[in-house]
């Protein structure tokens, strides 16, 4: 009984309560027939015009008559179509938000459209509401809101292009469905609820509002945003629909299945449904509710699982990394910025790291701009102890002042080096410079540049200072540098890259000769202060000490100058130099620990000590302190060392001491130019006089015209438009000044005519260097520049490109290697290269006969992993299998170089700079960063008409490969082992031996006498006949055999003449050796005879 009157009561309510099936069917129809009705149109006049447009070309000349046949321009049909074009398009110019009135528009129409969901809210409390016929207070506001709407939503008709497109876009729908019915409502005075709901579907506009405010600035704040946005529409959309359909009940039904749902409980069941949890206490009873909720269910596992998550890490994200860096006093902490991506930051923690393996004290705070990738943040959690990670840019000071930038100990800028824009990369980075630099002028930078060309732009930037610490790393010039220094002496750049790899990879080697290059390894350069022991003795008398007494090989010191109070490096100086009080010494060796013997030696403690392991620090307080009395001997420094104190009042005696310091070696000086090998104004470098490009430019029909003999071929990728490569760095160490005229190779280049008419600026006041249009792709133009008689051709890496793949970047140059591995030269085994003509002796032993031999080659690869297509292309079986570049059969041959290496210098630039500037006067022909930025201070810097002078900057060492059998070191006896060889060449003259170049033990059936570097032998290391030997050679030392001139001992250079001298590296020490042991009396003077004979 109760049941049945509560059911009377119940349907009384709902007949009082809700809208008839008739009201909410005009609602309804109201938005469907606008809709349906606008679109029939709109599809109506598509066709129209097409069959108008259709006939107008089938009666095209007549309609074109009739378009300019009216007399009045009021009536032409032109002039109303350019007045309805400028019309839209003002339209469009306001609704697209660019000005101020339309942004005004866009944020008017947002907030209006949030004003009316807010009172679709405020009706939806009251149950009532649904359908009443009394007079309703936000009726008339809700009215005025779709009003404008209205208006609205016909400029964005008018402006639209396709209109058919604008009737089906999502905020057109919700446009329809939600206006009309408020004019209905207004008519026929019931308010209806309907689908106003669709008006939280604007809230997909909140972050291009946000974004017109200012509010929201970076990519993580708008992708934020946007996923709340798209969240926050679905919710509200969601729970008005399931409050209609459970309020209403079915049409079918006539709503008797309807039940009394209030808005908050329909998001109360919306959110149970997204959460999957389904509490049952609030349930759909209509049919139309439940078919909706199995559909919602299935996107909202989607949109829960996907946007919730996403939305909660950028959150914590956000706040994660923008804290600022708490720089604790005494604890040390660098600054890293650039390119931080998971490569970049592993490469840099896998260098930075094993300087100091087991002693990490300085902390390192990677300041990037994105947030971490996963793979990146893993990495970061990895090294927690030592790394943090802030988001922001180098570029605003607010955020290098969250990492404290000031009490940093450097700042570390990364460059990404297989970017497609080199120079957009280095503006950046160069950009972030300045920035830090107008922070803190006191910060030390060390940045990474990719073009050699924007190294001028930080040298002009005040506060930039190379003596507190500022590094450059230029890839292109240490790159090119490398590849050039292997052109001049086959296998030197591998020699050169050993010192500065770093090899963990177990690897069991298949051959012999794998064991040796393994071994070499092991060998870095490092530096130590020279103990006051050595103090007052000559450079070859402390290398001698260090080689056979504490098995360290020496072979360059920071020398201070006797007429200005700097200090220059010097690779190899002659008996004229004596060390001072804590000299710099530069070191091949295995470890810190072994070169620490050249700082605690003691010449009167370790005299009788003959196993440098027991050398160590002594308690002796006088004998440490010994210093040799010898003859005082002034060296004068040139323009190449130290900067500051080099001006013009030193400038005149220095040229004339150096040109009389010249006569003295022996080298013929004349009065005019004419007569003499011109040079640059820094004295480092070959010059000429500018040369037109037509000059050089070489043509295939003309190949009798230029027999080139043991030149050097260089094939270069390019076009009109790619990034320059700077051939400049390539040519500059080949036209080093302490090479005479004479013994210049030609450099031939092979590539894009249009490409070299960019680079030729740069190039065209070098000497001896012809360009042969074409490409190394094509066997003809090989065969043009005769490159069977190259005594080497070097493949440089193309301009970087956008690829999709990082395997791709070295195509062009593993094509051009194949081609020319391809070609066979057939004749006798002596190359014009043998010591007849140079110091470097013929690869082959068999005299007489006549074989097949591959043209020698140099390639560079941009990605290491293309190794493996190399190795193939050369046959090389005996290659390591899976190991990287530099422990492949190629890299051991000195046939193949990749520059990835060079990121490991930026650790060395922060540990010690030194090595960093050793490297880079070795490589470049004897440029250090103190010269470079000396000359471009004094304008001297590059090429001018006027330089035609002679510097002493040219009496420096140089790098050779010396046969044991057909240069002077033959007179060497006995010369059974590396150290007999090392300290006999030493005494004798003044050439310091650093490495080895031995032929492979693979028989005599390989048609390939390939040989393969070792860096830095044993004391003890046997030699064999076919050794070649990587030396440090006098400037005026004549390495092959000449009877007519003999050693004289007064041909000795002057002390004048040693400013400005190339360095070397040295080996560490395995064994003790047969050597000629050093007397006491030698430990404090050894005699040093070394012979220079000078060229005719």
């Amino acid at each position: 009984m109760f049941h049945s009157h509560l059911d009377s009561l119940n349907e009384e309510d709902l007949e009082d309560t809700y809208c008839s099936i008739e009201i909410q069917a005009a609602f309804i129809l109201s938005s469907c027939v606008t809709f349906f009705g606008g679109l029939i149109i709109l599809v109506f006049f598509r066709i129209i015009l097409k069959i108008a447009k259709k006939w107008q070309s089938i009666k095209h000349s007549g309609a074109v008559l009739k378009l300019f046949s009216s007399g009045r321009s009021g009536l032409n049909p032109l002039r109303r179509f350019y007045f309805y074009r400028v019309f839209h398009d003002r339209i469009e110019l306001l609704l697209s938000a660019q000005t101020f009135v339309g942004q005004v528009l866009v944020i008017l129409v947002f907030v209006l459209s949030i004003g009316s969901l807010i009172i679709y809210f405020i009706n939806s409390t009251d149950l009532t509401g649904m359908c009443s016929t009394s007079e309703d207070r936000t009726l008339t506001v809700d009215l005025s809101f779709n009003a404008f709407f209205s208006f609205y939503f016909g400029l964005r008709f008018w402006a639209a292009d396709d209109k058919i497109k604008f009737w089906l876009e999502m905020n057109s729908i919700v446009d329809i469905f939600t206006v009309p019915p408020t004019f209905i409502s207004y008519y026929l005075k019931s308010n209806w609820l309907g689908f106003r709901f669709l008006r939280a579907l604007r809230l997909l506009e909140l972050p291009k509002i946000l974004q017109i405010l200012h509010v929201i600035k970076s990519s993580n704040s708008v992708k934020l945003s946007k996923l709340m946005s798209i969240v926050l529409s679905t919710w509200f959309t969601a729970a008005g629909f399931l409050h209609l359909v459970e309020n209403s009940g079915d049409p079918w039904l006539k709503g008797r299945n309807s039940q009394s749902m209030s808005y908050f409980e329909s998001i109360y069941l919306v959110t149970a449904t997204m959460s999957t949890v389904g509490f049952g206490d609030v349930v759909a009873k209509t049919s139309l509710g439940r078919t909706f909720i199995v559909f919602f269910t299935l996107g909202s596992l989607i949109l829960f699982a996907n946007y919730i998550p996403e939305m909660v890490e950028l959150f914590t994200n956000r706040r994660k990394y923008t804290k600022p860096y708490e720089a604790i006093k005494g604890k040390k902490f660098i600054v890293v910025c650039g390119n931080i991506t998971i490569d970049s930051v592993t490469a840099f923690l896998r260098n930075f790291l094993r300087h100091r393996s087991g002693e990490i004290n300085t902390e390192i705070v990677f300041l990037g701009e994105e947030p971490p990738s996963l793979e990146l943040e893993t990495l970061f959690k990895c090294n927690l102890s030592f790394t943090t990670f802030v988001c922001g840019s180098a570029l605003k000071f607010e955020d290098l002042k969250r990492v404290s930038v000031e009490s940093a100990e450097a700042c570390l800028i990364l460059a990404n080096s297989l970017c497609s824009d080199l120079h957009a990369e280095d503006i950046s980075n160069i950009m972030r410079v300045l920035s830090i630099k107008n922070y803190n002028s006191h910060t030390r930078v060390i940045i990474q540049i990719l073009q050699s060309h924007n190294k001028a732009f930080l040298s002009k930037i005040p506060t930039w200072n190379c003596s507190a610490g500022d590094n450059i790393i230029c890839f292109a010039e240490l790159k090119l540098g490398f590849i050039a220094q292997g052109c001049l002496v086959p296998g030197l750049c591998t020699f050169l890259t050993t010192l500065f790899i770093e090899q963990n990879q177990k690897v069991f080697p298949k051959h012999s000769w794998q064991k040796y290059f393994l071994n070499s390894l092991k060998n870095k350069i490092l530096t130590q202060r020279l103990s006051d022991a050595f103090t007052g003795m000559t450079f070859p008398e402390v290398c001698r000490l260090c080689f056979v007494k504490l098995h360290l090989m020496l072979i360059a010191i920071q020398h201070k100058s006797g007429f200005h109070n700097c200090r220059s490096l010097i690779l190899n100086p002659p008996a004229q130099v004596k060390l001072d009080k804590d000299t710099l010494g530069f070191f091949i060796a295995e470890s810190s620990q072994a070169v620490k013997r050249a700082f605690f030696y003691c010449s009167h403690c370790h005299k009788d000590v003959h196993n440098p392991e027991l050398i160590e620090k002594c308690g002796c307080k006088t004998g440490s302190r010994e210093e040799l009395t010898g003859p005082a001997m002034v060296v004068v420094k040139s323009s190449t060392s130290c900067i500051s104190e080099c001006q013009d009042s030193a400038r005149e005696q220095e040229s004339s001491l150096s040109i009389a310091s010249l006569k003295n070696r022996g080298v013929m000086v004349s009065d005019t130019p004419e007569d003499s090998d011109q040079l640059d104004s820094s004295g480092m470098f070959h010059w000429c006089r500018s040369t037109p490009l037509d000059k050089v430019v070489l043509k295939r029909t003309d190949k009798s015209k230029h027999e080139f003999r043991d030149h050097i071929v260089a094939c270069v990728f390019g076009d009109a438009h790619s990034a320059l490569v700077g051939l400049r760095n390539f040519v500059m160490p080949l036209r080093a000044s302490n090479y005479t005229r004479q013994e210049l190779k030609d450099i031939v280049f092979i590539g894009p005519l249009e490409y070299f008419h960019r680079e030729w600026r740069f190039l065209r006041n070098f000497p001896q260097i012809y360009i042969m249009p074409g490409s190394a792709l094509y066997t003809g133009d090989l065969h043009a520049v005769n490159i069977e008689q190259c005594s080497m051709c070097a493949v440089l890496a193309a301009p970087s490109k956008p690829l999709s793949s990082q395997i791709l970047v070295d195509t062009e140059n593993i094509m051009a290697t194949l081609n020319i591995q391809s070609l066979r030269v057939s004749g006798p085994t002596q190359r014009p290269s043998e010591p007849e003509a140079k110091a470097v002796p013929t690869f082959s032993k068999h005299d007489g006969k006549r074989r097949y031999q591959q043209i020698p080659i140099l390639t560079e690869l941009k990605n290491p992993s293309n190794i493996h297509f190399i190795e193939q292309i050369g046959g090389l079986d005996g290659a390591l299998k899976g190991a990287s570049l530099h422990l492949s059969t190629s890299f051991s041959t000195g046939t193949v170089f990749s520059g990835n290496f060079l990121d490991s210098l930026l650790a060395t630039a922060f540990y010690n700079y030194h090595v960093l500037e050793l490297l880079q006067m070795l490589v470049t022909g004897g440029i250090s960063s103190q010269m470079e930025q000396y000359l471009v201070k004094e304008k001297h810097y590059g090429f001018h008409e006027s330089c035609a002078t002679i510097l002493s900057g040219r009496a420096r060492c140089k790098l050779g490969l010396l046969s044991l059998d057909k240069t002077i070191l033959s007179d060497i006896k006995p010369r059974k082992t590396f150290g007999q060889l090392f300290c006999g060449s030493l005494d004798n003259y003044g050439i310091l031996c650093v490495g080895l170049y031995r032929v492979m033990d693979d028989g005599e059936h390989s048609l390939e006498n390939k040989r393969f570097v070792i860096t830095r032998p044993s004391n003890e290391f046997h030699l064999l006949p076919s050794d070649l030997v990587f030396c440090a050679i006098p400037f005026s030392t004549t390495c092959y055999k000449t009877e007519e001139i003999p050693y004289k001992l007064e041909n000795v250079p002057s002390a004048q003449t040693l400013d400005d001298i190339t360095n070397v590296m040295a080996m560490a020490p395995e064994s003790p050796e047969q050597l000629p042991k050093v007397s006491p009396v030698a430990e404090k003077t050894s005699q040093h005879l070394s012979s220079r004979v000078y060229p005719s």
